[in-house]
């Protein structure tokens, strides 16, 4: 068996969280995992959170080493703000449906077809995509920058249409849209989002704007995964139904745990098929030999980073306030003020 995959062998009978916390003060390290990490992973993290307000987090800290618990992009993130720091993901194979959907090469083919337009791109995007893009954005960031963008300014979303198409609704803003979607928030089922509200009547929705549009048509509020957290410390009723992916519910029952909880479901009427399957892929036994070994190790040619830092800069240049906020506000009336709820 293959230790190193996390599979009996030599980890067999190993107090995990224990050499977890060993390695962690021997290596002089910062555990970060993203809200849709497991549970046991977001109980030993040192932050949890929002992909770049980890990054940034981390990059403030004194630490020598970065075992970021999250997706491949969220990594080179965390390098891309702190070159001088060793950044180790737990499982090199834990990527993201939206990066796959934007190649590099087609993206600059793309941006090459469309010159008089600037590239405004969502952080779930490689690295390279990064260093192709003029500004990144956040779900919620995205906002404050767009109005900072002259009107008459031509722009390039991508590579989430979901995100972009949202935006596009809200702010009255068109935009050409790169046709990458997420593969865990077109996973839900309206059908069975409007039998689950009939179940519980009164319970609002809280959606993430990766959610296609006939998902987000339901929701009483949208925003990142730290506004929906927020949402739910905030709203006054007991039980709330969320559309993202489920892990995130951890951290709601740890503040709440009076509140109930409800992730939207799939089309095969639960949330299971809503769990994303390359966060999925780290756990506590690759957390354990990452930080053992100090690999998988993310590397980033020096020219590269730069290009890619200076999209991010630009980003929080604009919209620092906001990062790691996560408010996007609550969906718009139908015919009302696109800035103002229902």
């Amino acid at each position: 068996m293959d230790a190193r995959n996390g599979i009996g062998g030599s980890l067999a009978g190993l107090d995990l969280r224990a050499e977890i916390d060993r390695l962690r003060k021997e290596r002089n390290a910062v555990i970060l995992a993203h809200y849709y990490q497991k549970p046991e992973l977001q109980d030993l993290a040192d932050f949890v959170g929002d992909s770049l307000d980890l990054s940034r987090k981390a990059a403030e800290t004194d630490a020598d080493v970065i075992a970021f618990c999250g997706v491949r992009f969220m990594a080179e993130t965390a390098k891309i703000l702190s070159p001088d720091k060793i950044v180790v993901l737990p499982d090199m194979n834990a990527g993201c449906s939206l990066e796959d959907s934007c190649p590099p090469d087609q993206f600059a083919a793309f941006r090459a077809q469309h010159p008089d337009h600037i590239a405004l791109t969502y952080i779930n995007c490689s690295v390279e995509v990064k260093a192709l893009s003029d500004i990144i954005v956040t779900s919620s960031s995205a906002e404050k920058i767009l109005s900072q963008i002259p009107l008459d300014q031509k722009i390039i979303f991508g590579p989430d249409r979901n995100l972009g198409g949202y935006l596009t609704r809200t702010l009255g803003r068109e935009m050409l849209l790169w046709p990458g979607v997420c593969i865990v928030h077109e996973a839900f089922s309206e059908t069975e989002l409007l039998k689950l509200r009939a179940q519980h009547p009164g319970a609002p929705v809280a959606a993430h704007p990766e959610c296609p549009p006939h998902i987000l048509d339901h929701a009483d509020y949208v925003g990142s995964t730290r506004g929906i957290l927020d949402f739910a410390k905030s709203f006054p009723g007991q039980t709330l139904i969320v559309a993202t992916e489920p892990h995130i519910i951890h951290q709601m029952e740890k503040a709440l745990p009076e509140k109930n909880f409800i992730g939207a479901p799939g089309a095969d009427g639960n949330c299971n098929c809503n769990i994303c399957p390359y966060m999925a892929l780290n756990n506590m036994e690759k957390l354990y030999l990452a930080l053992r070994d100090l690999n998988p190790r993310i590397e980033i040619e020096e020219g590269m980073r730069l290009k890619a830092k200076k999209s991010l800069d630009r980003m929080l240049e604009m919209a620092s306030a906001t990062v790691g906020q996560g408010d996007l506000g609550p969906v718009p009336a139908v015919g009302g003020d696109p800035r103002k709820g229902d």
